[in-house]
């Protein structure tokens, strides 16, 4: 071990400590340094809001932000997908580790798979983004606005409130919860949201340059590539983590792909595109970037931004 220990802030969730453990060990191994988790509390983590309510954008991240910012710690660890995409001065994002599982899971009654759940079964989630794309899949289900952690949320299908949930399968793993997974939601089905499956690690960019440039041990430039792709479409069409869109892009062979969708809350309308793009290095973060800006553009062409400003204004009346 290498100097004193750097501090990482994070939410004080299971699964928020988790993910930052799994970070801190990382970085330790591949650099020698200590780190110690700073636990904070967010407003996302107090509030009985449902996000959908609070803009979800946000909500997770700006208490971290303050400490940063403050000097309070060092770097911050968060959900790639809770991040808002415009960017803020002086902060940079250090590292986006590989990510994990990018898909949505389902956790249902008596091991039911999705296609298995009879009509009327009541689904909770969150997110207008799962849905959307659901009801478009299957208008004959219930969905039920929930909110709470994954133990909270999978205890009422345990109780008979509901008949099941849709979680990130892999929030999932990263609290010891994968055996509650009956199904899983290929992006055929349901589109991720961007980022979904990866970590952002964050600081201050005067930092970055100095002390803290080891924390760039940890950045996986091809999660880098494929995520920036994804938040840029987010980012185009003026829309945050609580909008339904998905997107997800894959980097391989020199190559990377990205599909994105907007579907109507209702599920009665969806625009959908895909593009591909030679991109040699990972390093090339402006051709990721042309990739997501088309790719909205073409979508705005179709209607995507009213799908979002309806879906915005359907929250606000709520």
């Amino acid at each position: 071990m290498t100097g004193t220990s750097a501090k990482l802030g994070t939410r004080r969730s299971t699964m928020a400590t988790s993910q930052s453990q799994v970070v801190a060990d990382a970085i330790t191994e591949r650099t020698g340094r200590k780190v110690e988790l700073s636990l904070i509390t967010s407003f996302g983590d107090v509030t009985k809001a449902h996000l959908t309510q609070l803009g979800g954008t946000g909500v997770f991240v700006n208490a971290l932000r303050d400490e940063l910012e403050s000097g309070g710690i060092d770097f911050a660890v968060h959900s790639l997908k809770d991040l808002p995409t415009t960017p803020v001065e002086g902060l940079v994002l250090a590292a986006v580790p590989e990510r994990d599982d990018h898909r949505d899971a389902l956790c249902a009654r008596d091991g039911l798979g999705f296609d298995d759940l009879p009509a009327g079964s009541k689904i909770g989630t969150g997110s207008p983004r799962r849905v959307a794309q659901l009801r478009l899949a299957r208008p004959d289900l219930v969905f039920v606005p929930i909110r709470g952690n994954a133990e909270t949320r999978l205890g009422k299908v345990g109780s008979g409130e509901l008949d099941a949930v849709v979680l990130a399968h892999a929030g999932l793993g990263r609290v010891g919860r994968q055996e509650a997974v009956t199904d899983v939601f290929e992006p055929e089905v349901m589109l991720p949201a961007p980022g979904q499956g990866a970590l952002a690690v964050e600081c201050r960019d005067e930092r970055l340059a100095g002390d803290l440039g080891f924390l760039t041990a940890v950045d996986h430039p091809g999660t880098r590539l494929a995520t920036v792709a994804e938040r840029t479409v987010l980012a185009e069409l003026e829309a945050g983590c609580a909008a339904p869109v998905g997107a997800y892009a894959e980097y391989e062979n020199g190559q990377l792909s990205l599909r994105a969708n907007v579907v109507a809350t209702d599920g009665g309308e969806a625009v959908r595109r895909q593009g591909t793009v030679e991109i040699p290095s990972p390093e090339d973060i402006e051709a990721a970037v042309g990739l997501g800006r088309d790719l909205a553009r073409r979508m705005i062409a179709e209607g995507a931004d009213r799908i979002v400003a309806d879906a915005f204004a359907e929250r606000d009346e709520a």
